[in-house]
């Protein structure tokens, strides 16, 4: 039986997710957008999963706008935002371990000109309270950071944002990437400060190729796309009603927040207590991470892609060497804390949901053993 552990990259959607999805294609798969009764009981399932995310996010159902999933949620956040106030300033501030939807969003406004910086992370994966400060000027038109990175799983101050622009009396606005924390950890944009947040159906054992970005009433930002008044004309086009209402069923099927993060963290704390007991094992991951995130470095002589694979076929073992978008390249969150070509290709990410055990990371850890003791790393 396999021990799925790569659940940063997409979670196995539950049976309320499969359940919806199943009842849209097959009863009611009218357009949301038609007058006929077929089109208004579709579009009655899509107020039901706008009402659904909303509530765990604490804000009114108005300020969801569903999307193709997270990454084009950050694009139109980054590029909405920064189109939209281009007039007031042109400093861009975010972080060197975005995921990469916000960084190449980011490097694109660089290419046309925009003063973006890029905060460097400390060894651990944590961004400098002060770095923010400094970085924050009144040039200052967007703040784009995660609440929780996907690889290591530091936690950064997002919170602190608002704060660093008001001092720095700038026209930002605050982009909160919470793709990873987003069904992990209560989420509340007011309590974070934030004008725009993304989310993720796949992260929460919802479908893929479906998400939402928050957008505070009153903020404006300019649509990517154009062509339809879906979504308020910031994301127009058929809505895909079958994955939304899969969307919304999957966050209906959440649970307690608090009960699952206190499991999680005794699994995540046991796990790592099995995992440096093996000789030569390294966590990368801070203190304080979020526990659904373990990232370790592996004694051996292979490297992270062929230890994945190793794990996957001769052991039945699902983890990953990193984030799925980046297609198995090296490691840009690890590279950035500077840790160093040796730990960083032979580093892997482990990452838990709801539905693992301790009896996984027994598993887990009886196999890292196994491939440090049959592939020693060379001398």
């Amino acid at each position: 039986m396999a021990v799925y552990l790569d659940n940063s990259a997409t979670t196995k959607p539950c049976s309320g997710c499969v359940d919806a999805v199943n009842e849209m294609l097959i009863n009611e798969w009218g357009n949301p957008s038609s007058l006929h009764s077929a089109g208004i009981a579709g579009k009655k399932k899509l107020i039901g999963a706008r009402s659904a995310v909303a509530a765990l996010l604490h804000c009114d159902k108005a300020e969801i706008y569903f999307t193709s999933g997270g990454t084009e949620a950050n694009n139109t956040a980054v590029l909405g935002a920064a189109d939209a106030l281009k007039r007031r300033g042109h400093r861009i501030v975010t972080t060197a371990i975005e995921h990469e939807s916000v960084l190449e969003s980011a490097k694109e406004l660089e290419r046309r000109g925009f003063d973006v910086v890029f905060l460097q992370p400390d060894k651990h994966g944590m961004i400098n309270e002060n770095d923010l400060l400094a970085a924050v000027n009144q040039d200052t038109i967007l703040v784009s950071m995660m609440y929780v990175n996907n690889e290591v799983g530091s936690i950064l101050p997002v919170e602190k944002i608002k704060a660093a622009i008001l001092r720095a009396g700038a026209p930002a606005l605050v982009h909160v990437d919470c793709v990873q924390a987003f069904g992990k950890i209560d989420v509340s944009p007011k309590k974070l400060g934030a004008d725009l947040l993304t989310v993720s159906a796949h992260k929460v054992h919802g479908p893929k190729g479906v998400g939402a970005l928050y957008v505070r009433q009153g903020v404006r930002v300019l649509p990517r796309l154009f062509g339809g008044e879906q979504e308020k004309r910031l994301r127009p086009g058929t809505e895909a009603s079958p994955l939304i209402a899969g969307f919304g069923a999957a966050v209906s099927q959440i649970g307690n927040l608090n009960e699952q993060l206190l499991k999680t963290t005794q699994i995540s704390e046991y796990a790592k207590e099995k995992l440096l007991a093996i000789d030569g094992v390294k966590l990368n991951s801070p203190q304080g991470a979020l526990p659904y995130i373990i990232n370790i470095y592996i004694p051996t002589f292979l490297r992270s892609q062929t230890i994945v694979q190793e794990l996957s076929s001769n052991y039945g073992i699902y983890v990953s060497n990193g984030s799925a978008c980046a297609g198995g390249k090296k490691s840009h969150v690890l590279s950035a804390m500077r840790l160093g070509d040796e730990i960083i290709d032979k580093s892997i990410r482990i990452s838990f949901s709801r539905y693992n055990t301790k009896g996984d990371a027994d598993l887990l850890a009886e196999a890292i053993k196994n491939i440090v003791q049959k592939y020693p790393k060379a001398l």
